[in-house]
C-alpha cells in the first residue's frame, strides 16, 4: 500500500468517527448519547483529520 493511501484511510475512519459521534450528539444513534465520549472523539477525529491533511500535503 501507498503512503498516500494509507493516509487517506486514516482520514476516511476519522471522517467516520467524526460523523457517528455528531449522529450521537444530535439523534441518540448509535452510541446513546454519551457527552463526555462524543465530545472527545470529536475532538481526537479532528486532530487525526488535520494530521492527516498535512501529512497528505507533505507526501505529494
Amino acid at each position: 500500500m501507498s503512503p498516500k493511501l494509507l493516509v487517506q484511510l486514516s482520514m476516511a475512519a476519522a471522517g467516520a468517527v467524526a460523523l457517528a459521534t455528531i449522529l450521537d450528539l444530535a439523534l441518540g444513534i448509535p452510541f446513546g448519547r454519551a457527552m463526555i465520549f462524543d465530545i472527545m472523539f470529536i475532538i481526537t477525529a479532528a486532530v487525526v483529520l488535520y494530521l492527516g491533511w498535512e501529512s497528505y500535503r507533505e507526501l505529494t
